[in-house]
């Protein structure tokens, strides 16, 4: 199967108990399908700059908003794809380019940003060029998470995902580790994500009505770095003034 390595999609979170999220993916089977990756982990390594200026202004909410993450499906062996991902939202609409390596690439894009071949000219050179702009951009925060995804049966472009136990570090960023991280927010429960260019489908939508859900806000990068790690840069800022 050929990878899509460019999307165009509205995103739209809702939030969701555990008791709630068993009795509504048997909904959503009746009208959807799990994909063929089942429930797995992923593995999304943040960058950001040296005053994290990517994940502050995406928290003032702008109409337009950048970011960059490694992401992997799976903890990655040397063989194992990783895709390096652009992902910027504009008004409101999610465009999002990734460029697939091996892990063993990526590691050497790291330490060089030398890429191996040309396949994908021209997400490269938009990688380059944000790297060219942000100079210090630099891997700053592992967040991984169980993930379930299921795809329309009559229309596979709308996707509903289903992420669970989500945690995060800041140390040994080393995307085939795993192991020392710490739940971001204990209390939730799972977090539901549904992806579509178009309105919902009908039948879906009164299956939200009928669970009475609605729109919720909860980002993974966020929601990390406003509860956990904003306080211990303001806490290292203090200490060195």
């Amino acid at each position: 199967m050929k990878l899509k390595n460019v999307f165009q999609r509205k995103e739209t979170k809702y939030l969701l108990t555990t008791t709630q999220f068993h009795s509504f993916i048997e909904e959503l089977k009746k009208q959807m399908q799990i994909d063929d990756y089942g429930l797995h982990t992923i593995l999304s390594l943040y960058f950001d700059t040296a005053d994290d200026r990517f994940i502050t202004n995406s928290m003032n909410k702008p109409r337009y908003k950048e970011k960059f993450r490694v992401r992997s499906y799976g903890v990655p062996t040397d063989s194992s794809l990783v895709f390096l991902e652009i992902k910027k939202k504009v008004n409101g609409i999610v465009y999002k380019r990734r460029l697939p390596l091996t892990y063993s690439e990526y590691l050497k894009w790291l330490q060089t940003k030398d890429f191996p071949s040309e396949n994908h000219e021209q997400i490269q050179q938009e990688v380059d060029w944000l790297f060219r702009k942000n100079p210090d951009l630099s891997p700053k925060t592992l967040i991984i998470y169980e993930r379930m995804s299921l795809f329309g049966k009559t229309d596979p472009d709308f996707r509903v995902t289903f992420d669970q136990h989500i945690r995060f570090r800041q140390t040994n960023l080393d995307l085939a580790i795993t192991g020392e991280e710490n739940l971001v927010a204990p209390e939730l429960g799972v977090l539901m994500e549904v992806k579509a260019l178009g309105a919902y489908p009908l039948w879906f939508v009164e299956l939200l009505n009928a669970y009475q859900l609605r729109k919720g806000s909860f980002s993974k990068y966020a929601e990390t770095y406003k509860r956990h790690l904003f306080i211990q840069t303001k806490e290292e800022n203090q200490h060195v003034i």
